[in-house]
């Protein structure tokens, strides 16, 4: 409903000590213009978080954990491997609490990923894109046993889906108290969000059914075949179902163990596979109908979410994950066609008028 009254704001009445302790409250905002008619659909926009992504939670939550268990030393150096949220997050954490940060990061991601976390002071050590994420993944895992670095083990880490309990389940539960939530969609990278909230969603709304969704080209979970892993949980190979995919942030090539949890507890209902270019669709359409500014994950979190609305009963309510903003994604497939200089339509609104043109190009 369109409202005539002009927008004012309150403030948060409250000041915060520490960018970290910005991490969180995130709003579930409604789809109006692409979502199926006779349902509502809701997006939990993950960007709003600090440094842009849901990895800000898990990046806190690692740190923390690790200060509180004394694992973690005073100026100690902090090691990870990272398709890049997950970094982002620890650079903007790490520069917060004054830990030096080295990430590991397959060459395959995009350029800005690997730029914004030097702009946080981290140091970036690529691997080849051949070694997949298993290569990062155990370069790493050496980093940290050659240097007395303190790993922080994503893939493996308690504090993975603990934060996710506490924090992304809560408000979940909080925002729609007293509303229905039939169904909740989210994608898997490390499997904490999942994990997370499906342990509370399961004992608190066990009517809401939780949709799981992963690349069509690399159904890890979908092929059924278990992941071999090592005696610390980790993964003692690649995946035989992976295949390289355009989906950032999504499923790597291995099972990761804090995703086990909800695989061995049945978490989710159901799992859907979503192609790259119906992701990149999604997002593209996210952007362009309703102004909500999400990458190529959050477009594949969308996709399963219609493909569920669609064959919803009348009047559902669902809600689905966006983990992160479309910014990190310049370099990649996301914004192929969108153009850097002015369009011949651009060109012509140009010349409608006299004044202020740019010259011709040469």
């Amino acid at each position: 409903m369109t409202s005539h009254a002009s927008r004012t704001t309150d403030g948060r009445k409250r000041l915060y000590d520490s960018v970290v302790d910005t991490i969180g409250n995130t709003p579930c905002i409604r789809v109006n213009r692409i979502a199926p008619k006779h349902v509502r659909l809701y997006v939990k926009a993950e960007f709003f978080n600090p440094a842009g992504s849901v990895k800000d939670r898990l990046a806190i939550s690692i740190i923390e954990e690790a200060e509180r268990r004394g694992d973690l030393k005073p100026g100690q150096t902090v090691v990870e491997a990272t398709s890049g949220n997950t970094g982002i997050g620890l650079a903007m954490v790490c520069a917060a609490k004054g830990y030096p940060l080295v990430v590991t990061m397959a060459d395959s991601f995009s350029i800005e990923r690997r730029r914004m976390m030097r702009f946080l002071g981290a140091k970036v050590v690529l691997t080849p894109r051949a070694a997949k994420g298993l290569g990062m993944y155990r370069k790493a895992q050496e980093l940290a046993e050659a240097n007395g670095w303190f790993y922080a083990r994503q893939f493996e880490t308690p504090a993975n889906a603990k934060i996710h309990e506490n924090t992304t389940a809560r408000e979940l539960l909080a925002d729609f108290n007293g509303e229905r939530l039939d169904y909740w969609v989210t994608g898997y990278g490390t499997g904490g969000t999942i994990t997370g909230v499906g342990r509370v969603l399961r004992k608190e709304r066990p009517n809401t059914k939780i949709i799981l969704s992963e690349p069509s080209i690399a159904q890890l979970l979908g092929s059924g075949v278990a992941q071999e892993r090592g005696a610390d949980h980790s993964p003692a190979g690649s995946h035989s179902a992976f295949t390289p995919h355009p989906i950032q942030g999504w499923t790597p090539d291995f099972i990761p163990y804090v995703l086990q949890e909800s695989v061995d507890k049945h978490y989710y209902d159901e799992l859907i596979p979503i192609a790259g270019p119906d992701a990149i669709a999604w997002s593209r359409r996210l952007a362009l109908e309703e102004g909500i500014f999400t990458g190529i994950s959050g477009g594949a979190s969308l996709a399963a979410a219609v493909q569920v609305a669609e064959r919803a009963p009348e009047g559902s309510v669902l809600c689905c994950m966006l983990p992160d903003t479309g910014e990190r994604y310049l370099s990649t497939p996301l914004f192929e066609g969108v153009a850097t200089e002015m369009t011949p339509e651009e060109e012509a609104l140009s010349r409608s008028t006299p004044g202020y043109q740019m010259a011709a190009a040469a």
